[in-house]
């Protein structure tokens, strides 16, 4: 399945990123697939306190995209919640963390807005706090923070 993000590039003001002898964070954008697009919206808009975007579908694809605010100039990387028939949902081998002032009250809208704490915050050392929570499509997403 290949991802979407190749349609969005002229919309969302993408550039290409060329790799070699460059210093930049490797990740450029995520998709967090979901099965109840309104559930999950309402979910991620609780705990980061935030408004999701619709986002025009491919032509002829039964998909169903919103996308999380975010400036492609900016440091870190945006993303979209897709729903697409054939999407695996669920924990998987990737995690996505997101970074927040401090992730025990973006833990706390979480439960709050549906999901569980999967992991309470807890210090990582010189690289600040961490904690893991799930959404309410089954996803498994971190919180990290340096206070």
């Amino acid at each position: 399945m290949a991802s979407v993000v190749n349609i969005y590039k002229n919309n969302f003001g993408f550039k290409q990123r060329n790799m070699e002898n460059k210093k930049f964070n490797p990740v450029g954008w995520f998709e967090i697939y979901v099965n109840d697009m309104d559930r999950a919206a309402k979910f991620y808009e609780q705990v980061f306190n935030i408004q999701m975007q619709d986002m025009p579908a491919p032509p002829d694809n039964n998909i169903q995209m919103k996308a999380f605010p975010g400036e492609m100039e900016n440091a870190g990387a945006s993303g979209t919640l897709v729903k697409m028939e054939g999407a695996i949902i669920g924990s998987g081998g990737t995690l996505i963390y997101f970074g927040c002032e401090d992730c025990a009250i973006e833990e706390s809208r979480a439960v709050a807005a549906g999901g569980k704490i999967c992991q309470p915050k807890m210090a990582i050392g010189d690289y600040g706090f961490c904690s893991i929570v799930g959404d309410t499509e089954g996803n498994t997403i971190g919180l990290h923070s340096m206070k």
